[in-house]
């Protein structure tokens, strides 16, 4: 990927990491009301049990959806800690990724699962995690929203066992550290497959990426991270470490990457 394609694709991340944080502001304020709110259908304990949410309620506990949700906002907002959302088949779809707008956010919050079979579209981002922790996102489908998972300020997340199709980005992180993105698969998401801008501690593994302008980027501030037997064929460029950053500045591992061109060289198996 050239340089300016590149340094716009940092810029936007930094520049959603701040967005994310001006929006989950309220988003923590509504969630508190909620918390304390006098309404069973609203109310959020870790203990809960909700099905049938609406578009832009805040849910906590074990949530199940029983149909389809087509947002004009925002989807679903977690309020709580030990949430667990089931999608159970069905879809959230969301007003385009040109919107502000978020598929399920996750704001400051502890130990939340989102659970497939289900899927996320059409927004800005289809899952948000800011400053939360013990996050889990798996076997769900993300399609055309300009970041399919992003996460700002996070530890120990997981996103593995879906399918991304179609994003500007399949997963991002900002600040995140000991995130495990493992076993995607990831086709068609133009800018990047996976996105790390000052994250560290983390594994990318296990992953099939392609038709991507990077499959798999770090930035130069990312480091201590492990690059392992992902399989990154069929993008503009494969692999990229810091815009060719030798890896032993950063310390970053690559090994058994199954892959083609790779920036500095020499981080593929089979290839350059």
């Amino acid at each position: 990927m050239n340089r300016t394609t590149m340094s716009y694709m940092v810029a936007t991340l930094v520049s959603l990491a701040a967005l994310g944080t001006l929006i989950m502001q309220p988003t923590l304020v509504a969630a508190t009301t909620s918390n304390t709110g006098t309404s069973p259908a609203d109310s959020t304990s870790g203990s809960s049990a909700t099905t049938n949410p609406a578009c832009g309620q805040v849910v906590s506990g074990n949530v199940t959806l029983t149909s389809n949700l087509n947002c004009s906002g925002d989807g679903l907002i977690v309020g709580n800690d030990d949430t667990t959302i089931n999608m159970n088949g069905y879809t959230i779809d969301g007003p385009g990724r040109g919107s502000s707008k978020v598929g399920i956010m996750i704001p400051a919050s502890a130990h939340v699962e989102i659970n497939g079979a289900g899927q996320v579209r059409d927004f800005q981002a289809g899952v948000l995690a800011t400053g939360s922790n013990d996050v889990k996102v798996s076997r769900l489908i993300f399609g055309e929203n300009q970041i399919a998972v992003f996460m700002t300020g996070t530890r120990n997340t997981i996103v593995s066992e879906n399918i991304m199709d179609k994003n500007t980005i399949a997963v991002a992180a900002h600040s995140a550290r000991g995130a495990d993105i493992e076993s995607n698969v990831m086709d068609g998401n133009a800018l990047a497959g996976v996105t790390f801008v000052n994250s560290l501690d983390s594994t990318i593994a296990g992953n099939n990426i392609q038709g991507s302008n990077d499959g798999i980027f770090l930035d130069p501030q990312s480091h201590n991270n492990v690059v392992n037997s992902n399989i990154a064929k069929q993008n503009t460029e494969d692999i990229n470490n810091g815009n060719g950053l030798p890896v032993n500045i950063n310390n970053n591992d690559f090994k058994d990457n199954l892959c083609t061109l790779s920036t500095p060289s020499g981080l593929c198996k089979g290839g350059q």
